[in-house]
């Protein structure tokens, strides 16, 4: 029986059917879907919901063995500092943001959040429970 927080079925059916080393995206309001990702769209309306929000019901069901993020999303100067989820555990790996853009044509999934924080994108690879 599952026992963890409820969320949107198609985000569900594609946690459920990630493989090892398969990328999940979690992006702002602001971020382009390239073709290829399936897409699904969360975004009620500014703010609606936030990424962090949509993360943490997320990592209830996955397992994550690596993150990746733009250079940007950890520079003060452009993004409020306190965006980016310390309850990870997980140093990320930071790549330039057209390099971050071009990994998110391989992911599996893209999930559209109402997060209108710059650069507030993150992606999720997946691992493996034993």
């Amino acid at each position: 029986m599952k026992r963890s927080p409820l969320l949107h079925a198609e985000l569900s059916h594609v946690i459920a059917s990630l493989g090892h080393g398969d990328m999940l995206v979690l992006g702002d309001a602001g971020l382009p879907i390239p073709d290829g990702p399936r897409r699904i769209d969360l975004a009620v309306a500014r703010g609606v919901p936030r990424l962090d929000d949509v993360l943490q019901a997320v990592l209830s069901e996955m397992q994550v063995e690596g993150i990746v993020v733009a250079d940007e999303a950890l520079d003060d100067a452009k993004n409020p500092p306190g965006w980016y989820p310390q309850s990870l555990g997980i140093a990320p790996q930071t790549v330039p943001h057209e390099e971050f853009k071009r990994r998110t044509a391989k992911a599996r999934a893209m999930v559209r959040t109402g997060e209108c924080t710059p650069y507030a994108n993150i992606i999720l690879i997946a691992g493996v429970k034993f």
